[in-house]
């Protein structure tokens, strides 16, 4: 069987609104759970390849100040 996560999440995710995506977003903090980290990552990763350079870089200067 091919499971291909990125395509299924993405599935899942298609035509979301910005509320939607904000619920996704924080229940799966919320939630605590693992099997959630896959999901988060494929957001950040659509984020990612959609953003700017200076998008990409509020973020990385955010993330460095949130992991101090």
């Amino acid at each position: 069987m091919d499971l291909n996560l990125r395509k299924a999440i993405k599935s899942n995710i298609n035509g979301n609104s910005a509320n939607d995506l904000e619920a996704t977003i924080v229940d799966a903090i919320q939630s605590g759970e693992e099997k959630m980290l896959p999901g988060l990552g494929v957001l950040f990763e659509i984020y990612w390849e959609n953003a700017t350079e200076q998008d990409k870089q509020e973020v990385l200067d955010a993330l460095e100040k949130a992991v101090q």
